[in-house]
This record gives structure tokens, sequence and C-alpha cells, in this order.
């Protein structure tokens, strides 16, 4: 936990069997609340604004960096940015929407995986140990863009009349039941969608990171001298939630981006 969480949850005196009355320090809501470390323009800035900021900036300063200079044989930055550039462009995007469609959105979709990848390895790094995705706000911008360039392709691709329909489902076959298709359809499309996308990563990286403090928390508080080996059960925990965070982070990149690739696909797609 951070300084600043400590401050509202935790207090360090806490131990199993103490005499000071205070008892398991649980983890809850009060794990994601932080302190504005500063003031910009009126506006207050958090731990969590700063970590989105500082993952912007790295990104926008690796790739920079990697292909600021792009050479034919590549120096090892290079390398390591390509491979990241090809995994997205190749194993989600051309696999999606095919190389012809989807090559104008690849830019986009490498930038939604390495930010929100980012943002969640933040979970397990000291000093930070913070997934940015946990905040919900974060999650919803991310959807909200998907859905808007989603919306746009619909109509752009097929005309407000075919667009209406893509989005509804209307298929003329399902007889009496077509009205009511198109009704959740479209409630379905335009509504659940973008929050389920929004929710799905939220909800791991908040699940994740209560854990990782529960497991945390619990190591420092069992730490005496009669309970040392739960302690050492509580730590060991705590690293294994760990590296399971950390493919649990890329993972959810993945089917973020994934997901936005099969919503394009769907508004690129010719209804019948």
């Amino acid at each position: 936990m951070s300084a600043d969480q400590t401050q509202l949850a935790f207090d360090w005196n806490c131990r199993i069997l103490s005499d000071n009355g205070c008892g398991f320090p649980a983890p809850g809501l009060h794990s994601f609340l932080f302190k504005p470390l500063f003031t910009v323009g009126g506006y207050e800035f958090n731990k969590v604004m700063l970590l989105a900021l500082v993952t912007t900036l790295l990104i926008i300063g690796f790739f920079w960096v990697a292909f600021g200079q792009a050479k034919v044989v590549p120096g090892k930055l290079q390398m390591v940015g390509e491979a990241g550039y090809d995994f997205v462009r190749r194993n989600i995007v051309y696999e999606t929407l095919g190389k012809r469609e989807g090559e104008k959105y690849v830019p986009l979709m490498v930038s939604l995986f390495f930010f929100i990848w980012i943002m969640n390895v933040w979970s397990v790094i000291p000093l930070a140990q913070f997934p940015v995705s946990s905040v919900i706000a974060f999650p919803m911008v991310l959807a909200g863009l998907v859905w808007v360039l989603w919306v746009s392709v619909t109509f752009k691709r097929h005309g407000f009349v075919g667009g209406l329909k893509n989005i509804t489902g209307y298929d003329k076959s399902l007889g009496a039941v077509l009205p009511l298709v198109m009704v959740i359809e479209f409630l379905s499309n335009l509504f659940v969608r973008p929050f389920t996308h929004a929710v799905r990563l939220f909800a791991n990286m908040f699940a994740g990171h209560l854990m990782l403090v529960m497991f945390t928390v619990a190591s420092w508080y069992l730490m005496n001298s009669y309970m040392i080996p739960a302690a050492g059960v509580s730590f060991v925990m705590t690293i294994v939630m760990i590296l399971f965070e950390l493919f649990v982070q890329a993972v959810q990149a993945y089917v973020f981006v994934l997901l936005a690739c099969s919503y394009l696909q769907g508004a690129l797609a010719e209804h019948h």
C-alpha cells in the first residue's frame, strides 16, 4: 500500500494478538482513495491521474525513441517496439478485421493495447502499486472512444437506414419476433455493449488490487512470534497473486482490444 493510502486505511501498529485494540485492517473502497498531490490551473491531481499521465508519456517516449530514426537493421529498442506493434497488428487486428480493412485501425489499437497494459502494470510496480484501470472512469472513457468509432463507422459504411439495420440486427426472416429482436439488439449494442466493455476491464483490475492489498496487509498483520508461519503463507500468496496479476494485466489489455476490433468487424460487415 502507498503512503497516502495507509493514512486513510492502515495503522502499522495493528498486529494480531496485540494489546492496542485494533483488528485486521481489511481493504475496501478506501484502498482506492487518494489525496491530491498538487494543483495545476485550479485542477487537483492525485496519484491515479499522475500515473495515467506518466503512462501516456512513457508510451509516446518509447515509440518516439524506437521509431524516430528507424533503421533497416533495427537496434534493440526498435526490435522490441516492432515486436509489440507487430503482435497487435497481426494477432489482433489482422485476425479480426483482415489486412485490407484493418490496416488503418492498427495505430489506434496498438495505442489502446499498450496504454491499458501499462496502466494495469502499475499495480505491481514498487511505490506506484496501483492499477489505474481499477478506477472506472478510465475504462469508461476508452470504451466510449471505441463506441463512438463503432457507431460512426457503422453509419459511414451502411448509410443511415443500413446503419440502423446493422445496429438493430434487422433480419426479415425472423418473422413475428423481429420487433422484439430489434429492440433487444438496439439496447444491447448502444447501451449494454459499452458498459460491459468498460466493466470487464475495471472489475478485473479492481478485484486483483483488492486481493493484492489483502494478502500484503495480512502478511504484516500476522507477523509476530506466534503467527510467523501464517504470515509466511500469506506472503507466498502475495507473490503468487503478483505473478497471476502480471498475466491478467496483459490478458485484459488483449481482450479489450480484441473486443474493439470485433465491434468494428461487425460495423464493416455487409448487412444481409
